[in-house]
């Protein structure tokens, strides 16, 4: 088999960050863009979140505890409840963040550590207190 061929394949195994997002979070939040009024879009936001420790940990938090309520998402208003995702490896849920960070854009886009998800999971949040995190965290850095 061809190089190209080993690297397409090696893109879209089962553990890949595309395929990862693809079987979790992608039945909502689609290729990224999310859903009008109900789900908001990751693209093009994780990466400007991530640019911050508290952001960093806000972003772990979401995965592992949820987030309800309403949230503005670039100047859009969405009322929705997100689901835990306490399921999956640190490893997997960085690398999730990390891809969708890469997806911003930016050269220099942020990552997202293991280290980071396993902090949020040791916290014991309801998904109440993540959205009461994520004002917090607009206020600081305002959230895009």
């Amino acid at each position: 088999m061809g190089t190209a061929a080993v690297l397409l394949l090696a893109g879209c195994s089962p553990k890949s960050p595309k395929s990862l997002y693809g079987n979790n979070c992608g039945i909502c939040h689609h290729s990224g863009d999310g859903m009008p009024g109900s789900v908001p879009p990751l693209v093009g936001r994780i990466d400007k979140i991530a640019t911050t420790p508290e952001g960093r940990h806000y972003l772990a938090d979401v995965l592992m505890h949820g987030v309800s309520g309403k949230i503005m998402a670039n100047g859009q208003p969405y009322n929705s409840e997100m689901p835990p995702f306490r399921y999956l490896k640190d490893e997997d849920v960085a690398s999730i963040l990390t891809w969708l960070s890469a997806r911003g854009g930016a050269a220099d886009a942020p990552a997202i550590s293991p280290a980071d998800v396993a902090e949020a999971r040791s916290a014991g949040k309801s998904a109440g207190q993540v959205a009461d995190e994520r004002e917090a965290l607009n206020r600081l850095h305002p959230i895009p």
